[in-house]
């Protein structure tokens, strides 16, 4: 009887992990250009990546506009008596006009006050409202529309008010980030351009720019976001207080798909931290699981550009996926983190797609991921490609922002 058994159950063995093995088999080469000439050199792979960019800026993300000509900082507030005294406290209004109209979002800073300055510096878009990052009853409430809900009362008919402060800052741990060295930078994503698919490129930055919205690859909302902390990096470059050679993109969820397409763009960041990214984000389409093109296309359809819509139900054919993303950061240090429980954002596919990208940081003499196989949970593993997957479900805690500061340290500090 066990022979009779051992047969098909060895070749179902062998059918799944083939299955398995040929879902990523397909996967584009980022060594390839599209016409099928190999990349054999730096120069030829800075070539690639211009091709790169410009496939997904085509295909999924839309095409963003440049910096703006007429963009000024207004710095409306500045106390270096934050946090009693541990903290300089900035707020700046960033205004910008276009086509005749005028848009501004605020960025909130704080700046630790001990550490030898110009400090590196960690920059995010937050869920909520710059007040809801921390306790500080100086912090200007957003005039934007904040989302509620039962269980977190935070606004009122959509207005932010003081229940908002500090609702979000188990994500935010501004006096760990503080004591490691680190200025905080956010911005708060709906002063930016909305999240609400009925309201969605009607509000924010979005309105400047009209004649990049009936177009196929129109200006999508992960991509404004992403312009958004460009816009912020450009004022981080006029602050003496922050060195702006040592900044990091920070993102959590869809906003960590917003800080990785950022990080693929501008190069003036110097690292890229991804927790929880997902579905264009940093987990692989070509694996067939987790949340789908056709989800994020129905669901969020104001997330990416009209282009990427003909990809619905062809996540294992598409001609591009999201290891090539990490690699438009490669050789600049980034880290990816996964959480066991979230299953939407396929924590085993954000850890091949960081895997897949570890050749072209090789390529490019980097010490890339160290790791072949996924680490065990609540192990953090620290090439110039960090990674760590833990326990729990789709947050951030402080576990994962401690590997966070300590690849910081690693790879700005020293």
């Amino acid at each position: 009887m066990k022979n009779k058994l051992w047969l098909p159950l060895f070749l179902f063995s062998i059918s799944f992990l083939s299955y398995g093995q040929n879902k990523e088999s397909n996967l584009p080469d980022a060594l390839t250009f599209n016409n099928g000439s190999k990349v054999t050199s730096v120069k030829q792979w800075n070539a690639r990546r211009e091709e790169l960019l410009q496939t997904f800026r085509n295909e999924m993300y839309g095409t963003s506009p440049g910096r703006p000509k007429d963009m000024r900082f207004e710095v409306f507030d500045n106390d270096k008596n934050a946090l009693g005294g541990k903290a300089t406290r900035k707020q700046v209004t960033v205004h910008i006009r276009e086509n005749g109209k005028e848009a501004k979002f605020d960025i909130l800073i704080y700046i630790p006050n001990k550490a030898k300055h110009p400090v590196p510096a960690i920059i995010g878009i937050n869920f909520i409202g710059n007040q809801a990052v921390i306790s500080d009853p100086k912090i200007k409430l957003s005039e934007a529309w904040v989302e509620s809900s039962k269980n977190s009362p935070c606004a009122v008919n959509g207005k932010a008010t003081d229940a908002c402060r500090g609702k979000n800052a188990s994500q935010w741990p501004v006096d760990s980030i503080l004591d490691a060295g680190f200025a905080l930078a956010t911005i708060y994503r709906e002063e930016i351009a909305s999240d609400r698919k009925e309201e969605s490129f009607q509000t924010g930055v979005h309105v400047l720019y009209p004649e990049l919205q009936n177009r196929e690859d129109n200006f999508g909302t992960v991509a404004a976001w992403a312009w958004a902390l460009s816009r912020g990096m450009d004022y981080l470059e006029t602050d003496k207080e922050i060195n702006a050679k040592k900044v990091a993109v920070f993102g959590f969820s869809r906003l960590g798909k917003a800080a990785l397409w950022a990080g693929a763009n501008d190069t003036r960041f110097a690292m890229v931290i991804s927790n929880e990214s997902g579905a264009g984000g940093a987990k692989l389409f070509h694996r067939g699981i987790g949340e789908n093109i056709r989800r994020l296309n129905t669901v969020f359809p104001h997330w990416y550009a009209k282009s990427f819509r003909k990809y619905m139900d062809k996540d294992t054919l598409l001609p591009f996926d999201q290891h090539l993303i990490i690699d438009l950061v490669a050789p600049r240090p980034v880290y990816i983190a996964s959480a066991e429980g979230d299953k939407g954002s396929d924590p085993e596919g954000e850890f091949a797609s960081t895997l897949e990208a570890d050749k072209i940081y090789r390529f490019l003499k980097t010490d890339g991921l160290p790791v072949k196989e996924i680490p065990a949970l609540n192990k953090s593993v620290m090439g110039q490609i960090g990674y760590h997957i833990r326990s729990g479900g789709h947050d951030v805690t402080s576990f994962d922002w401690h590997q966070f500061l300590i690849f910081s340290n690693l790879r700005l500090q020293k």
